[in-house]
């Protein structure tokens, strides 16, 4: 009995750093959380950037990138006519001072449209020191949280210092950190004891069983006296009046307010380039390799520009797959969830003006299995969904959607 105390004793530490480590991955990885699908043909986010990765109590980092709305989205899930973009982070640590769709201030809910593509800004003020991951996200209605690339960002300095201060309409500064606060406790306090006293008034007396009993013993009109009658009428008067009158009195001392806003905004899409300037992609097949964690697709390129293009780089659900021969043109390479030389090609040569060829494209990396992409061969809407990166000898970027049911492969 003693030796397995022992061994159970050397074990808990090891138990522990398990646990510990999966805690760290979890925090760091959230939005693994979805199902593939959801996060391959649903809101396909590319060129995400963070103005700094360190910042100071009280400065500001902004959070910048790009999102395409998949043509292909998934009927199971609510398309995105009422959604909200937001930042995902471990509490109040820090504050949301702007936040803009397509150049536009962004207040409210949008609608947005598929096939479309979107820029987006948010600005981020420090509150509490620390290191936190922080993602970008959508929040879809009846859909639930769609996640976007993460990063790890550091807050330094102190809390005390943190300085929260909006000029209101009439001109006057008030601290967002504690304004209405004494209000706020004094009116949870009074409803606090309002309602426990008329709990109380009811559990004065022998509850369950004896009340059970005179119910079965036909007294149930003795269970309620005329002075709980009384009682009860007081409140059903004196409530009504202490909120209407409170509320007048809120009213005549701040005449002026702005409700909380609940429409939604219609902003649209970025510009659509017209054919002359598109790469059109039609996916004859998609096999997902489990043993060898590849995509495999087979499709047909067309060329609509003036210039000679090349495939740079294959994203969803937000891993990045590289071409190494381009990997010059693409940028914030240093990211776990990008796999440096994770494509390849079976026709490596630029693709010409007008020109349309078959090439088959693989997208081979252990994130397939780390970032539980696998799993799409178990969903019951098993499609691959993903934007394609061409490159032209200027440097130019051409972005394509790519889509396909895929066919398990079992080696």
């Amino acid at each position: 009995m003693k030796s397995k105390r022992l061994k159970f004793l050397i074990a808990l530490p090891l138990i522990c750093m398990v646990f510990i480590f999966d805690m760290q991955s979890a925090m760091a990885h959230g939005e693994k959380n979805l199902e593939p699908f959801v996060r391959m043909r649903s809101i396909q986010w590319y060129d995400v950037e963070w103005s700094k990765q360190q910042i100071n109590v009280n400065e500001e980092v902004v959070i910048t990138g790009k999102f395409h709305v998949a043509e292909d989205w998934p009927l199971s899930l609510p398309k995105p006519d009422a959604s909200f973009l937001n930042i995902a982070i471990p509490g109040p640590v820090l504050i949301r001072t702007a936040r803009y769709l397509n150049g536009k201030p962004w207040i409210n809910s949008s609608a947005l449209q598929l096939g479309g593509d979107y820029d987006f800004k948010v600005v981020l003020k420090g509150r509490v020191p620390g290191r936190y991951h922080i993602h970008p996200f959508f929040s879809i209605e009846n859909a639930g949280q769609i996640m976007g690339p993460g990063q790890w960002l550091e807050v330094s300095g102190s809390a005390s210092d943190f300085s929260n201060q909006l000029t209101t309409i009439n001109g006057d500064i008030v601290d967002m950190e504690s304004y209405g606060l004494g209000t706020g406790v004094l009116w949870h306090l009074f409803w606090g004891v309002f309602a426990t006293a008329w709990l109380l008034w009811w559990l004065r007396r022998p509850l369950f069983i004896p009340r059970y009993r005179m119910v079965e013993a036909g007294m149930e009109n003795e269970l309620v006296s005329p002075l709980d009658r009384n009682i009860s009428k007081i409140m059903l008067v004196l409530v009504p009046i202490i909120v209407l009158t409170a509320n007048q009195i809120t009213t005549e001392q701040y005449p002026q307010t702005i409700p909380l806003q609940t429409g939604i905004d219609q902003i649209l899409p970025l510009p659509a380039k017209v054919n002359t300037e598109a790469v059109i992609i039609e996916t004859t097949k998609a096999i997902l390799d489990v043993s060898k964690r590849a995509l495999i697709m087979k499709v047909n390129i067309s060329n609509h520009t003036n210039k000679a293009i090349e495939i740079g780089e294959f994203a969803t659900a937000n891993v990045r797959f590289i071409n190494p021969s381009q990997s010059d043109k693409n940028q914030q390479l240093d990211n776990p969830l990008v796999a440096i030389e994770g494509l390849s090609l079976s026709d490596a040569l630029p693709i010409q003006p007008k020109e349309t060829r078959q090439i088959t494209i693989t997208a081979q990396d252990v994130l397939w299995e780390s970032q539980s992409l696998l799993g799409l061969i178990n969903d019951a809407d098993s499609h691959i969904g993903g934007l394609l990166f061409f490159y032209d000898n200027t440097g130019k970027r051409y972005i394509s959607s790519v889509t396909s049911a895929i066919i398990p492969l079992f080696n």
